[in-house]
């Protein structure tokens, strides 16, 4: 018999929601544990990191951070890859994948919390969940929830009146590409899920699906993404065998891969830029309009160095493929523009077992631990 996997996380949460959905694809056990008070105290003394989802395996080994703990689980559960066989492809999806984590994250977090009938909806789900312990008012809960999720994820991420227009268009942008693409299809590379869906299942399910704001844009909108994120939860590879994925990555990708070319590929560059330059903080111009006093992240840069290892590893066809498909979206300059990154993230190669090594530039992950126990104490008082 398995020993289920321990995932630490959140009903609400981005990333947890992604993680979530492999493992039920994959017909991995787990056992999920919701974030509250304790939890994240063994969570923390796991990872050295506060940062969700969290995985405990069977041997007490700890692993964070969803990508490289999706990629370690490919190699433990070979049976239906979510990779792609192609090199060339899998390239492409691996690039969409980090487009939708890192991106995407931006809107996500500005719909949820920009609004006030999110920020309410939201304060107490969030709550709820992790304070549902206390006797501190509701009111009082949503409150403080609001104040520092307001202050890091979306005013500290250079959502100003000035860029919320953008903001709220990058996500509809998104949406129109894959309402395109899955009117023709039941997964976006074919019969059965691959790593594109299962990225695009972190902003897509748990934020823009279930967010009051962006879940009626997508009923209303792109009805047929609002049935892939179902068809995705439902999903189970026991079920779908060996359902086909296409041999290529198909054209009606390339408004995805633009898309990225001129929003993320830009932010990972202005990014690495500013971290080459040993600056905090900095200004991210894209699409026209433009984001400031940014903080520059560590883990973004790695992200890039990620993206370029895999096209180092690609044969010389693949890469050739690759280069001109990239080309021909604009999106071949922006990811070799910077030359010199050197991220020193994960400087031992651990990924997904790095113990203490954040993925937030910010102070936000150890600050949540805090702001439990400080409301938990009023509730006391």
């Amino acid at each position: 018999m398995i020993t289920p996997l321990e995932v630490y996380g959140s009903k609400q949460s981005y990333f947890t929601g992604k993680l979530e959905s492999y493992l039920r694809y994959k017909d991995i056990p787990y056992d999920f544990v919701s974030l509250n008070p304790g939890s994240s105290k063994v969570l923390v003394a796991g990872t050295g990191v506060m940062q969700l989802p969290g995985v405990q395996l069977a041997d007490g080994r700890w692993m964070t951070d969803s990508t490289p703990m999706i990629q370690w689980l490919e190699s433990q559960y070979p049976d239906s890859p979510i990779m792609p066989a192609d090199p060339a492809t899998r390239f492409l999806a691996l690039l969409l994948e980090d487009f939708a984590d890192e991106w995407l994250w931006r809107p996500a977090m500005h719909y949820r919390w920009s609004y006030l009938d999110a920020r309410y909806v939201l304060g107490n789900r969030i709550g709820r969940e992790i304070l549902g312990d206390t006797r501190l008012p509701k009111p009082a809960r949503r409150k403080a929830l609001q104040r520092r999720q307001l202050g890091i994820f979306v005013r500290g991420d250079g959502i100003t009146d000035a860029t919320t227009p953008h903001a709220d268009e990058a996500y509809i942008r998104v949406l129109d590409m894959l309402q395109t693409i899955l009117d023709d299809r039941p997964f976006l590379l074919g019969g059965r899920p691959s790593i594109v869906d299962i990225g695009f299942m972190g902003p897509m399910f748990r934020h823009f699906s279930q967010d009051p704001t962006p879940s009626y844009l997508m009923v209303e909108q792109a009805p047929a993404v609002w049935e892939w994120v179902a068809r995705m939860w439902n999903a189970r590879c026991s079920r779908l065998g060996d359902a086909p994925l296409l041999a290529a990555a198909p054209d009606d990708w390339d408004p995805l891969l633009a898309e990225s070319a001129v929003t993320h590929l830009e932010q990972l560059d202005a990014n690495a830029a500013a971290h080459t330059a040993g600056e905090d903080r900095h200004d991210l111009a894209v699409q026209g309009v433009t984001y400031r006093d940014l903080p520059t992240s560590t883990y973004r840069v790695w992200c890039l160095e990620q993206l370029r290892a895999e096209f180092a590893a690609l044969d010389s066809d693949a890469a050739t493929a690759v280069r001109s498909r990239l080309e021909s979206v604009g999106a071949w300059e922006p990811l070799w523009r910077t030359e010199d990154t050197r991220s020193g993230h994960d400087p031992r190669a651990e990924a997904p077992f790095c113990h203490g090594v954040r993925v937030f530039p910010s102070e936000g992950g150890s600050m949540l631990p805090r702001l439990i126990e400080r409301l938990r104490g009023s509730s006391n008082r």
